[in-house]
């Protein structure tokens, strides 16, 4: 033991497990960690996987360039909304309008995660009055509504404004 301490002092032992006759027992670390201190180290693990992955993806960035990295939603049309899907192997799009007060709350919530996850996840934005096609391919009824696509094809459609915390996840379950 350490600095002549008794076992007990340091780990945590079952009921009766030093008195004499009894068998071998398992000593058992007590971990006293406060919900501030969970937190704090999921915070350090999100971090530091999310460097991880940038890292993974900056080294293929070396050999294929991506098309999307500038940290900020793309504006997207008719006319490059199925290139931007199918060139991202994670594609987020953000289907909006102008005169939409719920459109005006997630988007910052949008350009937020969007820098955050740039080079990992591809962000896109389409405004559904100025670009019925895709609106009308998509059934676009409701706005807005937020589109994950995983090469190439949709995996989920979320409807409807949300803070980061609930957006988020809901994003990156499909990394």
């Amino acid at each position: 033991m350490e600095n002549g301490q008794k076992p007990c002092e340091r780990w945590q032992c079952p009921p009766r497990a030093h008195k004499s006759g009894d068998a071998p027992h398992i000593w058992v670390k007590v971990w006293e960690m406060s919900l501030d201190d969970k937190e704090d180290e999921l915070e350090r693990i999100k971090r530091r996987k999310l460097e991880d992955m940038r890292k993974g993806v900056n080294q293929t960035r070396e050999t294929k360039p991506s098309s999307h990295i500038s940290g900020k939603p793309v504006d997207l049309t008719d006319s490059t909304f199925t290139s931007f899907v199918k060139e991202n192997s994670l594609a987020v799009v953000d289907f909006w309008a102008p005169w939409c007060g719920p459109c005006r709350f997630v988007s910052p919530v949008v350009e937020d995660i969007a820098k955050d996850y740039v080079g990992i996840i591809a962000f896109g934005k389409l405004d559904v009055d100025q670009n019925h096609k895709i609106a009308n391919q998509y059934g676009i009824v409701s706005i807005p509504t937020i589109m994950v696509f995983k090469n190439g094809k949709r995996v989920d459609q979320i409807i409807g404004a949300m803070p980061r915390q609930s957006l988020e996840p809901r994003i990156t379950v499909h990394l």
